[in-house]
């Protein structure tokens, strides 16, 4: 399986958890949406996950194997 580079996991996850929290700001925002979705789709496609929380999970665990921090999960 060919596995994305760890700076792309890296500023996808980084992208992701923003706009996450910037989704969770505001009320509704398309374009905040739409970006989000568009992220989340890029992360399962570098990742080979069919869900935005396993490929979170994917990258994280590759990340880690990589040697590189990430921001931790929102709860």
């Amino acid at each position: 399986m060919l596995m994305a580079h760890p700076a792309v996991l890296r500023d996808l996850v980084e992208q992701y958890e923003t706009l996450a929290a910037l989704h969770a700001s505001e009320s509704e925002s398309t374009q905040v949406r739409q970006r989000m979705e568009d992220v989340a789709y890029t992360l399962c496609v570098s990742t080979g996950t069919r869900e935005v929380e396993t490929a979170l999970a994917v990258a994280r665990d590759q990340l880690r194997g990589a040697g590189i921090r990430t921001v931790p999960p929102r709860r």
